[in-house]
């Protein structure tokens, strides 16, 4: 795809649903798709974003192009279904591209890095930095292509059986942690493990991991966690603004009708916005509720975030030399992420940083008489 192409396809699709529906209706193929993805039936804003995808695209289409979402373990486990893409077991499927680092580290870009750009500053690079022209090699490699469709916002830094003071509390901590992000918390002394969503919980309570991390209060409320771990860290470090993508076999992609790619695409450019949109309205009450119920919120430390910062860009260094693609598309993205933090310390941080400290308007002070 072309860049800055995003918004001229999503609005070619809205006029599919919205002028040509009766056109496609006579005149285009009936096609039905299968989509595994990673997430259980239970997440309702994971599993609900694939769905909301095959919906809108069967709405889109006039009901002639029909995707179907199944949970993880459905058809494929939840971190195989690039597999299952490629090998064109499926057509499409909805998964975070960061599972996928061990056959390539690059792939931790197309999700999310360790001290990475946020949720806005990665669709910016994706969009209108170069990111999906810079990632499409490597998807093609593994014959698919991605569409951006969805993104988590900032994660929380996970649940621990122990207090987290300082880097020697990491040592020797098995944790199930997703993405690359493995590989700088194993510099810090950690065991990592890579575990879908529905082992996490069986994981944590028999002790085959210590901690384990997943998204934010409103799923991981759902995954019951603060029943078998008490500690709840923040920020999730590795994990600013999670990008989440549908893959689509190339060669089913090259034989969709247009008019049925523009649909696709614009309807996973609308869930981007809706599950973005719909985590941050949902983590509030959930962080308030984990919390009430006894869940002990603490920050990690400024030692532990240094540390494991220095260890991030220690492996960014090391990654040149394993991946070519790493190695061509870093560089670049590195580049983008400074100037978007350049830019973000002017305005938004300034804005946020006095709005959220500032005690005029704030609940405490509303109930007050004068």
């Amino acid at each position: 795809m072309e860049r800055r192409s995003f918004l001229k396809k999503a609005a070619a699709g809205v006029a599919v649903g919205t002028v040509a529906a009766p056109a496609i209706a006579q005149s285009q193929p009936s096609i039905t798709w299968r989509m595994p993805t990673s997430w259980a039936k239970s997440l309702d804003t994971l599993f609900g974003g694939a769905d909301y995808v095959c919906k809108r695209v069967g709405e889109l289409t006039d009901g002639k192009f029909q995707i179907r979402a199944f949970a993880a373990g459905e058809i494929v486990p939840g971190l195989q279904v690039l597999d299952a893409v490629q090998a064109g077991t499926v057509e499409i499927g909805h998964t975070a591209s960061y599972y996928y680092f061990g056959k390539d580290p690059a792939f931790g870009l197309g999700t999310s890095v360790s001290f990475g750009p946020n949720a806005r500053q990665n669709h910016a690079w994706w969009h209108f930095g170069g990111g999906a022209e810079a990632m499409a090699p490597l998807y093609k490699d593994y014959g698919c292509i991605a569409l951006l469709a969805g993104d988590t916002g900032c994660q929380m830094g996970g649940w621990y059986r122990k207090e987290i003071k300082t880097t020697a509390d990491l040592k020797g901590l098995k944790m199930r942690i997703g993405g690359m992000a493995g590989l700088i918390v194993a510099k810090l002394g950690v065991v990592p493990q890579n575990i879908a969503a529905p082992d996490i919980y069986p994981a944590l309570e028999k002790g085959t991991v210590d901690a384990a991390e997943w998204v934010g209060p409103y799923d991981d409320e759902k995954l019951g966690f603060a029943k078998v771990a008490k500690y709840y860290y923040y920020p999730g470090f590795w994990e600013g603004g999670s990008m989440l993508h549908t893959l689509v076999n190339e060669k089913k992609w090259n034989e969709l009708p247009k008019a049925y790619q523009a649909a696709l695409q614009a309807a996973c450019g609308e869930v981007t916005t809706w599950m973005l949109a719909k985590y941050d309205a949902q983590n509030p009450g959930a962080l308030r509720r984990l919390v009430a119920s006894g869940t002990q919120l603490r920050p990690f430390s400024r030692q532990v975030l240094e540390a494991a910062e220095k260890a991030a860009y220690e492996v960014y260094d090391e990654l040149g030399a394993k991946s070519a693609h790493w190695k061509r598309i870093y560089p670049d993205w590195k580049k983008f992420r400074d100037e978007q933090f350049l830019w973000f310390r002017v305005a938004e941080h300034t804005y946020d940083t006095y709005c959220f400290n500032s005690k005029v308007g704030q609940p405490a002070a509303a109930g007050k008489k004068a």
